[in-house]
């Protein structure tokens, strides 16, 4: 039975998930479906990565992955299919392959969309390519060659000769904040040496934590979560509404980080002694 993963920033308060998948089921009644999350913000593509790519890696090969973000944010006209690492994507060309993926898969095709108005006209034909490999079909008998795609690539942390900066990629729903400063990134620049992760101005962790429960409750920690994150939380507290942190937005960055004359922080820098 083929795996497909439905990836979406739609919600769940209308009808368009469920109709999506009966679309794809009712091409194809042998399709398992799996949710993945169906709140991906349409203005932050890093989180969007995040959570897929750290999503799609534990899926077997041959795993069909739908990623529906920012679907008509162009008039492009087409869908990308991809086979990265055995599986496929499926997604918009608007930049959240590459991000997903870390660079530009060696096998890819356009699937055109153009003809199509509405969301689920576009879902029926990405549908159709799904039921059309299932029958044993290549991707390149189902689209053209991609040439050129849009590419974006994911925030990488800033580095100095005793610090590091990385930006806040997630908060999740008990607000726990996730950075972009991975544990092999932390340890090669951290060199041995001690540190301090210096979150809104003068709040600092100077240890990493194995979980949760290493702390009392209350007590601000830092741990490497399960996709391998530096992550800042507080036991039993919801450590981004406490202290201000918001995800990385390029755009209110650059305006100074207010929102209605209220600070908040997107990046956290360690600094090594």
């Amino acid at each position: 039975m083929p795996l497909l993963t439905l990836t979406t920033d739609i919600g769940q308060q209308d009808y368009l998930v469920g109709a999506i998948k009966g679309q794809f089921v009712s091409t194809n009644q042998s399709l398992n479906i799996i949710d993945i999350t169906h709140y991906l913000p349409q203005e932050n593509f890093p989180h969007a990565a995040y959570i897929c790519g750290n999503a799609f890696k534990h899926f077997p090969k041959g795993t069909f992955h739908i990623v529906l973000l920012n679907v008509f944010e162009t008039k492009d006209g087409h869908f990308i299919l991809a086979e990265h690492e055995g599986q496929y994507i499926i997604c918009p060309d608007n930049g959240i392959l590459t991000m997903i993926a870390g660079r530009i898969p060696q096998k890819l095709v356009t699937i055109p969309v153009l003809n199509a108005v509405t969301l689920l006209e576009t879902t029926q034909i990405v549908a159709d390519a799904v039921n059309a490999i299932v029958n044993g079909k290549g991707i390149d008998e189902i689209g053209t060659n991609a040439f050129n795609i849009v590419e974006k690539i994911m925030l990488k942390p800033m580095i100095g000769n005793d610090w590091i900066e990385g930006q806040i990629l997630f908060v999740d729903n008990f607000e726990n904040v996730v950075i972009n400063i991975t544990k092999a990134e932390f340890e090669q620049e951290r060199k041995g040496r001690n540190f301090k992760i210096i979150f809104k101005r003068n709040e600092t962790i100077d240890r990493i934590s194995n979980n949760y429960a290493s702390v009392n409750e209350g007590e601000n920690l830092a741990h490497f979560n399960s996709a391998g994150y530096l992550e800042l939380a507080m036991n039993k507290g919801n450590m981004a509404g406490l202290f201000g942190l918001k995800s990385f937005n390029e755009k209110m960055y650059q305006q100074g980080a207010t929102v209605q004359h209220n600070w908040f922080y997107q990046t956290i820098r360690v600094f090594f002694e």
